[in-house]
Order: structure tokens, then sequence, then C-alpha cells
């Protein structure tokens, strides 16, 4: 139980003294910038299926 409790208490300190948090602002952006490319990614992926569908609906047309 003490390698527990030493643990938590190394975590802590580790995390309140020796982690470089990133600001708010560059948070929020970073955050946007993946939303945007979620966004366009998902555009991307759905124009490659939607052009997939159509060419085999076309092949089995035939």
């Amino acid at each position: 139980m003490s390698k527990f409790i030493n643990y938590c208490k190394e975590s802590y300190v580790e995390l309140t003294k020796k982690v470089t948090w990133p600001s708010w602002s560059k948070l929020q952006s970073t955050a946007l910038l993946v939303m945007v490319a979620t966004v366009i990614l998902a555009l991307v992926l759905f124009v490659i299926d939607f052009a997939f569908q159509h060419l085999m609906t076309l092949i089995y047309t035939l």
C-alpha cells in the first residue's frame, strides 16, 4: 500500500511542478484545428464513398 501512496504523491508532484501545460488560448486553437481537420476528412471520405457507390451501381447495372 505504501508503494501506491508514494506513486500517487510522485505523480501529483510531477503533474503540478514538472509538466508544462498549454495556455488556454493555445488549447482552444489546437482544439479548433482538430475539429476543422476532422470535418474536412469526413467530407473527403463522404465524397469518396459517394463516388464509389455510384461507380459500383454503374458497373452492376451493365
